[in-house]
């Protein structure tokens, strides 16, 4: 069946790519106020490119925001269900100069799409679009039952989705949720990402006197809030890198033993990580690499500090108010709320007389993880390896994507991050490209995918 199926994609691949740059050339940036309607225009195309591709059911669903494009084939009976999520927003272009083509005017150039969307995520998000019409033009049937859904806010931190998801979670139900948003490791080696970091985000806030005083007259005397900020903010890690925080390791899951050894494949240089950032030492918590560090571990990382007199010259007072904002990335399986409420504990816990300590949480993110031997994790590998010909590598990211936790976790069901993307494709940057080569191995690879994954209910 997979040859039939390579066939009629190649037959067509002329066709398919310049369907893929009707997709590019709408500037559907979410950001911006100004592009709503082509907002609007970009998820009808996306609803009438499924509906082409013989998906049934097709709505554009509103949310507080942008739309969500929705539609399924639901005839195989006794196979798994798959959910493909994706997102037909895009990033602004914007430096404009350094672009070497317009953006939204994509071109072909040594086997390279260049355009805005082009790798993150319009590209990789098609594929699937032109897998399932390949199966139904070829065999009339799909292997598996499949679901859309298809946001417009992903570059705008899906702002509406966890709402929508929570309200329609019957309708998005399935056995597996899919998506290809990530990257693989370098050209012709497949990655598996299977754990993202949460987050937590808060502010600290010190507050002393009801005003800034006089340092002469009242200094020594008086508690000032940057010397309580400054105890405050020390005593959150040990000094061996550790966050000294009571219970903010209580629920971290340690890495297997199988892990620890596919992390050792991906593992970067850690000398050349510190030429390169041009510190003379690297610093981080004792007993684990700079990968593990940056990926699996959690952290308490203060992003920034104020008060007092800001400007040119030295005002010599005692400011009334001090503040710092604070960022934890999150291992699983741990709490954003759980974690505030540790450190808001560690913070009553310290005597600072003299000052009214505050805290104000503002960003919460949970972590996720599929583990790498979950059935359809295996298969997902099984997959990459008959298109490539290499086993992918197992990578965490030490970034937070919470949407992908809120799938997983509302609709029940493991999340596979099946990237296509190369290092290097500037998603997010000017001459944003995304190489063909991985257009045609990517459709090869996700109907390998449904394959195995119907083969598993036989």
């Amino acid at each position: 069946m997979i040859e039939t199926i390579k066939t009629y994609l190649n037959e067509q691949r002329d066709q398919h790519i310049e369907e893929l740059m009707q997709f590019l050339r709408i500037p559907s940036i979410s950001a911006v106020a100004e592009h709503q309607p082509d907002m609007i225009r970009c998820a009808e195309w996306t609803a009438q490119s499924l509906q082409k591709a013989g998906l049934e059911n097709i709505e554009i669903m509103p949310t507080g925001g942008h739309p969500v494009v929705y539609a399924d084939w639901l005839h195989a009976p006794g196979k798994p269900t798959v959910l493909v999520y994706g997102h037909y927003d895009v990033q602004p272009a914007e430096p404009l100069e350094l672009w070497n083509t317009p953006p939204f005017e994509p071109v072909i150039q040594d086997g390279k799409l260049f355009g805005r969307g082009s790798t993150d995520d319009k590209g990789q998000l098609l594929l699937y679009a032109k897998v399932i019409e390949a199966f139904l033009r070829t065999h009339g049937s799909l292997p598996v039952n499949v679901k859309f859904c298809i946001e417009g806010e992903e570059e705008i931190a899906s702002k509406h989705l966890p709402a929508f998801v929570e309200k329609y979670k019957d309708k998005l139900q399935a056995d597996t949720i899919v998506l290809s948003d990530t990257q693989m490791q370098g050209p012709g080696k497949p990655a598996l990402m299977y754990g993202l970091r949460g987050l937590a985000g808060f502010e600290i806030t010190v507050d002393g006197a009801n005003s800034d005083l006089h340092s002469g007259l009242f200094g020594g005397a008086v508690q000032n809030p940057i010397h309580a900020l400054s105890k405050l903010l020390n005593s959150f890690h040990d000094e061996d890198g550790r966050v000294a925080v009571k219970g903010f390791y209580d629920r971290v899951i340690e890495l297997s033993d199988k892990e620890r050894e596919a992390f050792k494949q991906v593992e970067p240089d850690s000398n050349k990580v510190r030429s390169d950032l041009h510190v003379d030492t690297l610093y981080g918590e004792k007993g684990f690499s700079f990968y593990e560090q940056t990926t699996s571990r959690p952290t308490l990382e203060i992003t920034s500090v104020s008060g007092g007199f800001q400007g040119e010259g030295i005002k010599p007072i005692i400011p009334n108010r001090a503040s710092a904002k604070i960022a934890c990335r999150l291992a699983a399986a741990q709490v954003p709320e759980e974690i505030m409420d540790a450190v808001e504990h560690h913070i009553r816990a310290l005597s600072m007389p003299g000052v009214k300590v505050t805290l104000d949480r503002q960003l919460r993110g949970n972590p996720f993880i599929t583990p790498i031997d979950e059935p359809v994790m295996v298969a997902a590998a099984e997959a990459y390896e008959d298109t490539y010909g290499a086993w992918p590598v197992y990578t965490r990211s030490g970034g937070s994507i919470p949407i992908v936790e809120v799938l997983g976790r509302v609709l029940d069901a493991p999340v596979v991050l099946l990237g296509f993307g190369l290092p290097g494709e500037n998603l997010h940057a000017p001459n944003e490209h995304f190489h063909l080569v991985n257009w045609d191995k990517g459709t090869e690879t996700i109907s390998r995918f449904w394959l195995k994954l119907a083969a598993m209910r036989e």
